[in-house]
């Protein structure tokens, strides 16, 4: 079943983008209405994060969300399996690319958009450096296998798992190899530290606070935004001040910056994730 549905996604890759992003949106009406927990999910976040939001507000933002999801996963037809052609022509990189030049020691601040396997994509294609990111194994090998293809596809991309630890990472780092890191989600209490995020407080790895320090690395972050032609991924300024030497500050700056980014297209952020499972001593999830 899993394979069919892998060859479906790659060969719907292969129609007219507006044709395959009406697809997604049936799809996302679809999700929406029969995935009853993730929606809640979606809903949840939304909710704590903008109080102030009505409940009609919530609702379409949450359909939007779903949308969104539908369709960049579809996406992953043509980027994984596209010609090279049509993936670099509906990628769009722009913003301060040149902070990415050279070989300084950078970590890639990349948010979970729905569109951060379009950014990746862009970069490892787009940009003569060799990228290295930390892959989570999937509990289906067959999905397992499409998606670090997918990922391997441009660039001589390195991908390690969460299990092989930070040293080959910082060895990369120091090589010059940047590193795409996403470590805006609750990956569990155990190497997280609670601050804000929206004024809730949130499990949140450190990790990139911790990079940054240990491989003398500057902060890029970088934005991938959906758009009717495909992608853009933008290229902000590098951070200035970070790290500070302050990891807990430094991760509550991260979340502030975050939220920022979040507000210019908040349908496109990844709220089916239960960002708020863990909870600190003596409060209970949301879910």
């Amino acid at each position: 079943m899993t394979r069919a549905v892998l060859a479906l996604v790659g060969w719907l890759g292969m129609l007219p983008l507006p044709i395959l992003r009406a697809l997604g949106a049936v799809l996302g009406c679809l999700l929406y209405a029969l995935v009853a927990s993730r929606r809640r999910v979606a809903q949840t976040n939304l909710r704590r994060c903008f109080p102030r939001w009505s409940e009609s507000e919530v609702k379409r933002l949450s359909l939007q969300v779903f949308i969104n999801f539908s369709q960049s996963w579809l996406d992953r037809g043509w980027l994984w399996h596209g010609s090279p052609r049509i993936t670099r022509s509906r990628l769009h990189l722009c913003g301060e690319v040149g902070e990415l030049d050279g070989n300084a020691p950078t970590v890639i601040f990349a948010p979970h958009f729905m569109g951060l396997d379009a950014g990746w994509t862009a970069l490892t294609q787009q940009l003569p450096r060799r990228f290295i990111t930390i892959y989570t194994d999937q509990a289906n090998p067959v999905s397992d296998t499409w998606i670090l293809r997918g990922r391997k596809r441009f660039g001589q991309a390195r991908l390690f798992g969460r299990i092989e630890g930070v040293k080959p990472i910082l060895e990369g780092l120091k090589k010059g190899e940047p590193l795409y890191l996403l470590p805006d989600m609750n990956f569990g209490p155990e190497e997280s530290v609670f601050v804000p995020f929206y004024g809730v407080s949130a499990a949140t790895v450190p990790s990139l606070s911790r990079f940054a320090r240990l491989g003398r690395a500057k902060v890029v972050p970088v934005l991938s935004r959906m758009t009717e032609t495909g992608y853009d991924i933008e290229v902000l300024p590098a951070w200035t001040d970070f790290p500070s030497g302050d990891a807990l500050a430094d991760t509550a700056l991260m979340n502030v910056r975050l939220q920022g980014y979040i507000d210019t297209m908040p349908a496109q952020y990844y709220w089916v994730h239960k960002r708020f499972k863990d909870r600190p001593a003596g409060e209970r999830p949301p879910y």
